[in-house]
């Protein structure tokens, strides 16, 4: 998917949105623990999402991952490397623009324009994170949402990921994901799932609703109410945890 400087300032003030709220929830206490990331901390949240934006900041100096990674942060309060982090994110965005060559994990998009889009929905869902802590949960925007599933399903779990067999749910299925006019068609074996835009031919089963919950499901911020799903539901569980492999 090809990022236009005109998509990539919406990305950027979702972004910017984003970030500022994740930085004010994070203050109401650090040691909040996180629903669905059980292992997890806000504070935790706070130094990773700190440490995506500064990997981003060196991709784009460097147009190749740096080495050596991680940063170590020492005893710095998380707040204070988040700021500092996220501060280093939009300029290194703004002066690549969307033209500049750089590395991805797309296997389509090697250009800066990617990691426009990739930081702003990497935001909203860590945001969801701190927020779902302290059960002050806002909705995400909704064509970021939307945006968002498009992401998660043809780049993520569409990937190039599954040609050895590599996973613990190896469902054979159809599943179609419905949302505001716009339709994913996802074909799971052991071996692929390839992922087609659009409702054409039939389908185990249908998820369909509202796109921020979705999205959420989608990235395990959320669980489906499976009156929201037409078909075999079995298979839409296993569908799920196959995505869950290729989100870890």
């Amino acid at each position: 998917m090809s990022t236009s400087p005109e998509r990539a300032a919406f990305y950027l003030a979702c972004l910017q949105s984003d970030s500022a709220r994740f930085a004010e929830v994070a203050r109401l206490g650090l040691p909040a623990k996180v629903p669905n990331c059980p292992d997890w901390t806000v504070e935790d949240v706070v130094l990773h999402l700190a440490t995506v934006y500064l990997h981003k900041v060196e991709i784009l100096r460097l147009n190749a991952l740096p080495d050596p990674w991680p940063p170590e942060f020492g005893d710095r309060d998380a707040l204070e490397v988040f700021d500092d982090a996220y501060a280093k994110l939009v300029p290194a965005l703004e002066a690549a623009g969307t033209g500049q060559e750089t590395w991805t994990f797309s296997p389509t998009d090697k250009t800066s324009a990617f990691w426009y889009r990739r930081m702003a929905l990497e935001t909203a869902v860590h945001r969801i994170d701190v927020e779902q802590a302290h059960d002050v949960v806002a909705p995400i925007d909704n064509e970021l949402a939307v945006d968002g599933i498009d992401e998660v399903l043809t780049l993520m779990l569409g990937g190039p990921w599954w040609e050895e067999g590599d996973t613990k749910h190896p469902v054979d299925a159809t599943i179609r994901i419905t949302t505001e006019g716009r339709s994913w068609t996802i074909r799971l074996d052991a071996t692929s799932a390839i992922v087609t835009q659009g409702a054409e031919g039939s389908v185990d089963a249908e998820v369909f609703g509202d796109a921020n919950e979705l999205y959420l499901w989608l990235w395990g911020r959320g669980e489906l109410d499976l009156e929201q799903a037409a078909g075999d539901d079995a298979a839409v569980q296993e569908f799920r945890a196959r995505l869950a492999e290729t989100l870890t």
